[in-house]
């Protein structure tokens, strides 16, 4: 099923699958327990541009804080459980919008049962989720290995046992740190599966490493048609998932708003620090609303012809630079006033 097709599910206020925007999710790296860390962190989330957040809830002190959290922020909350049922039934009790178990591990089938009565008490969407490290052994030995044909297996079966118990309130998830799998596996699913499928490819890296899989994984997987929500999984602060995201749907197609930063990897002919510049000028414009493309250009020699396909750019000389727009050179300034020339030109920008 392709996203245009998937079931529409609520989680909150936020519509996915039926051809819905795409929704960037991440999680909290604090301790849940600790509701004043947890609350700063899903802020400082929600203003990079989070739109579901997830919390692990490893006890039943975290379950308990999912109340005060949820006061407290503006975005759609999802609880992260295993082992123990009685952790997702709290969860809901306690606002979450919705809670991702893995069947295999919550226990017995009346163990999911008690959840997924509790979850169509309160109308709460339940993730079946399935990772490559949690794949069962019968499975492993039915398909020679942790296979893509295996992921599947295990994580329809799981959304039939729920189905079966009169349910459909649904969103899948397969992850894999094997990006070809990962991709695979989610072509295969997309076959069968009915529910919005929330895409990411688990256990990734660091920040570069894992920019790089999840990228090249989300890429092929999305411009597929595939996929309702995403995360990009990187082992560091949670926002800069929320800015991979943004940029991997931008550069897709998929999502429109937000300067786009385009710049010039440098050479010999550089005579200004446009490595600083260039990151000064893309922190510069995380808060500004314009829906438009800034060039920074080493250089004067290419910089304008560079710079033509962008809306307005700057390319250093020695010492100055030439503040450009619409591939016209507008004014000379010097090096230390290009910041604060683009800076005030987008403020005061004008379609």
């Amino acid at each position: 099923m392709y996203r245009e097709a998937t079931k529409k599910i609520e989680i909150g206020d936020v519509v996915i699958g039926g051809g819905s925007p795409i929704a960037i999710q991440s999680m909290t790296n604090t301790k849940t327990e600790d509701v004043k860390a947890t609350v700063a962190q899903i802020l400082a989330l929600e203003k990079a541009g989070c739109e579901i957040i997830r919390c692990a809830v490893p006890t039943m002190e975290a379950a308990l804080a999912l109340g005060k959290i949820k006061e407290k922020i503006h975005i759609p909350m999802v609880a992260d459980i295993h082992f123990d049922y009685r952790l997702a039934i709290a969860a809901i009790e306690n606002g979450a919008d919705k809670i991702r178990i893995n069947p295999g591990n919550i226990g017995d089938e009346s163990r999911v049962q008690a959840v997924v009565d509790k979850a169509r008490e309160y109308q709460v969407p339940i993730r079946v989720g399935v990772n490559s490290g949690s794949l069962e052994k019968p499975l492993i030995e039915r398909y020679g290995g942790v296979t893509a044909e295996g992921l599947v297996k295990s994580a329809m079966d799981k959304v039939h046992m729920i189905e079966q118990m009169g349910y459909d309130n649904l969103v899948v998830s397969i992850k894999s740190s094997d990006v070809m799998m990962c991709v695979k596996a989610h072509e295969l699913i997309a076959r069968e599966c009915p529910y919005p499928l929330h895409v990411g490819i688990t256990e990734a890296g660091t920040l570069l490493a894992g920019n790089i899989k999840s990228s090249i994984g989300l890429g092929l997987i999305l411009n597929q048609g595939i996929g309702d929500t995403i995360r990009v999984s990187l082992t560091g602060e949670p926002v800069e998932e929320i800015r991979s995201a943004k940029l991997i749907l931008k550069t897709l197609g998929l999502r429109q708003g937000g300067i786009e930063v385009v710049s010039c990897p440098t050479c010999g002919r550089t005579k200004i620090d446009l490595i600083g510049l260039a990151n000064q000028v893309e922190k510069m414009v995380e808060d500004i609303p314009l829906n438009i493309k800034v060039a920074v250009m080493g250089c004067v020699v290419n910089g304008p012809g560079e710079a033509k396909e962008a809306d307005i750019g700057i390319a250093g000389g020695i010492g100055e630079g030439l503040l450009i727009k619409k591939g016209e050179v507008v004014k000379k300034v010097r090096e230390d006033e290009l910041l604060e020339t683009l800076r005030q030109e987008l403020l005061n920008w004008n379609e």
